[in-house]
């Protein structure tokens, strides 16, 4: 069977899954959208909830189903797995939520191996690593989630700083989708011009103006969790934009998730990094600009990940 490019399955349709279908409901991104869940009163709950949305969008057929029905699709969604708990980290969740990807991955290359498959589920470097081990799957076509929503919260929180939209801030978060992750302070522009050399518009922000914000990236999640029980708009969002890159070739670069035969194949682990994203997947990743802290910081959090997914093999003998 060919493939649909414009038939979009979301495994899982809990508060993330479900963000992520509205999300795309909203932008019209697809003329077909499945979704399946273990649960399947709440998948088909879903899809009437989204359908009804219909007269005030673009024309889409919603519906739930089952794995036979990835079959055709350009994009596989999988956001199915264990929620993150207030006081765990996304590590914490790894043994758990690798045996539920392994279950969901069996049962969709029964019926499709040529779709993109787009993890979502936490922690989700850890998890593109392990999606990456199966053979028929291609490496450009399997993505993570990754720092997107990383890099977005980096950009938002330094655009309250210096009052510009966040859109005009260029600043990305690599490495981990965690705790290790890293926020690039040294490459952030305005304009097309380094922060650096904007001080006297915007001030200076000195060492412990960056922990600051550092720790706002790093802890937004939890303190989202401990206050809401979880987070969805945000993820839902830019998953989304993740979704559009692909499905309009847009060739935009995004800090996906995603293990490549590139310049960073000698990491053997899924990380974050800016990637350009077209409708064959991961197109190329380009290489980092960062100052010596940075490239130190990066490497501690390859180092994290490379330990846990030693952990996890280790877990599954």
């Amino acid at each position: 069977m060919t493939i649909n490019p414009s038939k979009l399955v979301i495994i899982g349709s809990g508060f993330v899954g479900s963000s992520i279908a509205y999300a795309t409901l909203i932008q019209g991104l697809c003329t077909e959208l499945v979704l399946i869940d273990s649960n399947q009163d709440k998948a088909e709950g879903e899809a009437m909830d989204l359908s009804h949305g219909l007269p005030f969008t673009r024309p889409m057929k919603i519906h739930a189903g089952q794995y036979e029905d990835c079959r055709g699709a350009s994009i596989i969604v999988i956001t199915a797995g264990a929620n993150q708990k207030p006081g765990q980290t996304r590590l914490d969740l790894v043994q758990q939520n690798a045996e539920i990807l392994r279950s969901i991955l069996n049962q969709v290359l029964m019926v499709e191996q040529e779709a993109i498959i787009l993890l979502v589920t936490n922690p989700v470097d850890i998890l593109t690593t392990i999606a990456r081990t199966y053979p028929e799957l291609k490496a450009h076509r399997v993505i993570g989630s990754g720092t997107v929503l990383d890099t977005a919260r980096f950009r938002y929180i330094l655009s309250q700083h210096y009052q510009l939209s966040p859109g005009n801030i260029h600043a990305y978060v690599v490495g981990e989708h965690g705790d290790s992750e890293v926020p690039l302070f040294s490459s952030i522009s305005v304009a097309g011009i380094p922060i650096s050399s904007l001080s006297r518009e915007f001030g200076s922000s000195g060492a412990d103006y960056r922990e600051q914000v550092v720790a706002e990236v790093r802890k937004a999640a939890y303190e989202i969790i401990n206050r809401k029980g979880a987070t969805y708009y945000g993820i839902g969002l830019s998953c989304t934009r993740i979704l559009r890159a692909i499905m309009q070739d847009e060739k935009s670069v995004l800090t996906v998730s995603a293990l490549l035969d590139d310049q960073y194949r000698d990491l053997k682990v899924a990380l974050s990094v800016p990637s350009v994203l077209g409708k064959e997947g991961v197109l190329r990743r380009l290489p980092l600009s960062m100052d010596e802290t940075e490239t130190e910081q990066f490497f501690k959090s390859v180092q994290t990940l490379q330990e846990s997914v030693n952990q996890v093999s280790k877990g599954s003998t």
